[in-house]
């Protein structure tokens, strides 16, 4: 697996001792939260890489084939303009953020 070493909190997570999510981005992608995938055009969310099954497998998957793009500036929304699909891991944390 490709992993970095060092955590980091999510954007807007509380900061209080306990109530902390740590995430950890595949190397290559430490300070990019959405990657794509060229082959079938849906982007995945980094900060959700190692705690959902689903876009841990999907996204080494990605990067073993080196069909990827990561995508600036961080939104959805940029995705979008792109022509990417959000993985539906994405979609549910975009809809439980308002």
């Amino acid at each position: 697996m490709h992993r970095d070493p060092e955590r980091e909190r999510l954007p807007g997570a509380p900061a209080a001792a306990g109530n902390v999510l740590l995430v950890s981005r595949p190397i290559r992608f430490e300070h990019f939260r959405y990657v794509g995938d060229k082959r079938s055009m849906i982007v995945y969310d980094l900060d959700l890489y190692g705690h959902d099954p689903s876009v841990t497998a999907a996204v080494d998957d990605l990067l073993s084939a080196e069909a990827f793009l990561a995508i600036a500036p961080q939104s959805l929304a940029e995705a979008r303009n792109r022509g990417y699909r959000p993985h539906r891991t994405a979609r549910a944390v975009e809809a439980s953020n308002g």
